[in-house]
């Protein structure tokens, strides 16, 4: 793990509010896993200063080549928007716990909103490499803002839709929709990225059909090496809580341990 500068491919942007960018990852003498992260430097002044974290969309093993899905939001990734293609970005990573298929998985289960798609898309991606098969509920403002549903399709997946202008989103609609899934499918685990309110629903749920489920975290960082303890969450470690750095013993953790 270490910094390098990966030449960018493309970065363009692919909707009113997200971008997409492609890098050349042939210099990364490193093992990348579907639910881990990248520090991008966004830009090549000092401002802005921290690097921000990015998860992995998609893992080109045979072109060596990483895929990024970012929502454009504050000074950083606005910065990020002007590097072009041909030029170097400063990259750290690959950093955290990955996600964690067992082999004997046939069907899971992804519960993903906003940019949490994005995360889980990569999982969707080793899922269908490895046979297994995936279904989906992507959740999201607007259907102009579902951009990965297409790529999670591409790789097999079953993928239902709901957004805000729509009125589908809520969460008694998506409770719906999980146990209509339920019924259908015989779900081996469940995965979740991207909003509180249905990470907590998939808790329930997962709980009351005894499915194990994991969550990939979204929090700011500073460092993203355990240092600084700006990205820490509360855990369940039997009747008690524990604080843990979401970078470095995350960002994917069991869900049934996460207080949300």
């Amino acid at each position: 793990m270490k910094a390098i500068q990966m030449r960018i491919c493309s970065n363009q942007q692919v909707s009113d509010r997200y971008w997409h960018m492609k890098v050349d990852a042939s210099e990364l003498n490193a093992d990348v896993q579907p639910g881990q992260f990248f520090q991008l430097r966004c830009g090549h002044d000092i401002h802005p200063l921290l690097r921000r974290p990015f998860s992995i969309y998609r893992i080109n093993r045979m072109e060596r080549t990483l895929e990024f899905l970012y929502l454009v939001k504050g000074a950083g990734t606005q910065r990020l928007t002007l590097m072009q293609a041909g030029e170097y970005v400063d990259v750290f990573g690959p950093l955290g716990t990955p996600f964690v298929l067992q082999d004997d998985w046939e069907t899971i289960l992804l519960l993903a909103r906003g940019v949490g798609i994005a995360t889980l898309a990569a999982l969707a991606q080793d899922a269908a490499e490895k046979g297994v098969q995936a279904v989906a509920i992507l959740s999201a403002r607007s259907r102009n803002d579902l951009l990965a549903a297409e790529t999670l399709q591409g790789f097999g997946a079953q993928v239902l839709h709901v957004t805000d202008e729509e009125q589908t989103s809520g969460v008694e609609q998506v409770r719906g929709l999980l146990d209509s899934l339920l019924q259908q499918n015989r779900i081996d685990a469940a995965f979740t990225c991207g909003s509180k309110r249905l990470s907590r629903l998939l808790q329930d749920v997962t709980r009351k059909h005894a499915i194990p489920a994991q969550i990939a975290l979204e929090e700011h960082m500073g460092c993203a090496m355990g240092v600084c303890f700006a990205c820490v969450c509360d855990v369940k470690e039997g009747d008690h809580l524990k604080t843990v750095r979401v970078c470095k013993e995350g960002p994917v953790f069991p869900l049934e341990k996460v207080v949300l």
